[in-house]
């Protein structure tokens, strides 16, 4: 653990901008007094790179529900015109999850956006996806998701930018580190993934690795109980936003347009 005199001034970034979709938002990481009621890894990670800098600036485009194409073509633009040193983008997770999706097509896309933003002269560090072998449901894409990190880091390779590495992330196998969604990250997934976040970036903090007690065994009855709840609460309205087109974040708007202190209002 470093302390938080060993934070200041190691990192050389005062504008960063946040990409993506619910991910990025901070679904799963509640915080009244947060924007938009959610904190989330990206603004645990803005709070850290803050420290000790009176000049410092974050803002947090990302909308939940947003698959690839609405995030490049909604969000970019707006991110590079901030003029961001840092930027950080995760992006596709929500297509791989509909059938048919094409991992190769969508980091193509991905590919040119990613271009944009380092000739723009932005450090970028992408996020891929997580190994979610052991997640119902999700569990069945978990090979298009292995393609499409391969292709992320190639494209990392190729534009000199960073890849946060969740695939390798092997905490986020414990059970605790999920919401009750199993959708998105608890805050304890989101506190682990903003410490992985600040280690690819080399910087120094002052996060220390929260530890989760296994859960107890339970009886099969009472798992089986479980899974209908959360089928019931989450998964089928999750299946009919598919059917019928809709979003989660439709009517939503990004938490953070504009640059602002971590801790203070956002610049006018």
């Amino acid at each position: 653990m470093y302390s938080v005199n060993d934070t200041l001034l190691q990192h050389p970034w005062t504008r960063y901008v946040a990409m993506g979709d619910s991910f990025t938002e901070g679904i799963g990481d509640p915080e009244p007094s947060s924007p938009g009621g959610h904190r989330g890894w990206a603004d645990r990670v803005a709070e850290q790179l803050s420290l000790g800098s009176n000049d410092f600036k974050y803002a947090n485009l990302a909308i939940r529900g947003r698959l690839l194409a609405p995030i490049l073509a909604e969000q970019l633009e707006p991110a590079l015109a901030l003029k961001p040193d840092l930027i950080s983008i995760s992006a596709g997770g929500n297509d791989l999850i509909r059938p048919g999706s094409d991992p190769d097509a969508l980091a193509e896309q991905l590919d040119a956006a990613v271009g944009r933003m380092t000739a723009a002269g932005a450090n970028v560090i992408i996020l891929n996806g997580p190994d979610i072998r052991d997640t119902p449901v999700l569990g069945l894409i978990r090979g298009r998701v292995a393609i499409y990190n391969e292709n992320l880091r190639t494209i990392a390779a190729r534009h000199d930018a960073i890849v946060g590495d969740m695939w390798s992330l092997r905490q986020l196998t414990d059970p605790q580190m999920w919401d009750e969604d199993r959708l998105h990250f608890s805050p304890l997934g989101h506190h682990t993934i903003a410490m992985m976040v600040l280690h690819a970036l080399n910087v120094r903090h002052s996060l220390t690795p929260m530890d989760a007690t296994p859960l107890p065994p339970q009886k099969w009855q009472a798992a089986r109980a479980e899974d209908l709840v959360w089928a019931r609460e989450f998964l089928v309205p999750w299946v009919l936003r598919r059917i019928r087109h809709q979003s989660s974040g439709d009517g939503v708007s990004a938490k953070r347009p504009t640059p602002g202190p971590v801790f203070g209002p956002p610049e006018a």
